[in-house]
C-alpha cells in the first residue's frame, strides 16, 4: 500500500494508492502513527487513487481520526469516489469525518 506525504501550505497531505482493506490496514495505520507522534496538527487524506474501502479500513480511518483528536489534530478526506461516498453516508461516518471535494479546497479551508 504506497502512501504519499506530502506538505502544502503547512499540513499534510497524504496521498494513499489502492484499496484500504484488512491486508493494508495495518500499513496504513503505521504511517498515521507516525504523524500522530509528532503531532501533525492539520492532515489532509486525498482518496482520488483509493479503489476500495472495507470495515477494517473504516475503522483504521476512525482510529487515527480519533488520536488526532486527542491532541487537537483535524483531519479531512477528499477526493471520495461516489462508491467511497456512498459508504461513508451508509455507515453514517460522514457526519464524524470532514469530506471535503477537492484537494485544494480541504488545504484553503484549514487556514
Amino acid at each position: 500500500m504506497p502512501i504519499r506525504l506530502e506538505n502544502k501550505n503547512n499540513l499534510t497531505v497524504c496521498h494513499i494508492d489502492g484499496e484500504i482493506d484488512i491486508n493494508s490496514s495495518p500499513g496504513i495505520k503505521k504511517a498515521f502513527d507516525k504523524l500522530i507522534a509528532k503531532k501533525e496538527p492539520k492532515v489532509v487524506v486525498n482518496f482520488s487513487k483509493v479503489s476500495y474501502v472495507d470495515s477494517s479500513g473504516l475503522a483504521t480511518l476512525v482510529e487515527v481520526l480519533k488520536n488526532m483528536r486527542t491532541y487537537g489534530g483535524r483531519l479531512r478526506l477528499t477526493n471520495l469516489s461516489p462508491k467511497i461516498k456512498s459508504l461513508f453516508e451508509i455507515t453514517k461516518l460522514e457526519k464524524l469525518f470532514d469530506i471535503v471535494a477537492e484537494e485544494e479546497e480541504a488545504i484553503s479551508t484549514f487556514m
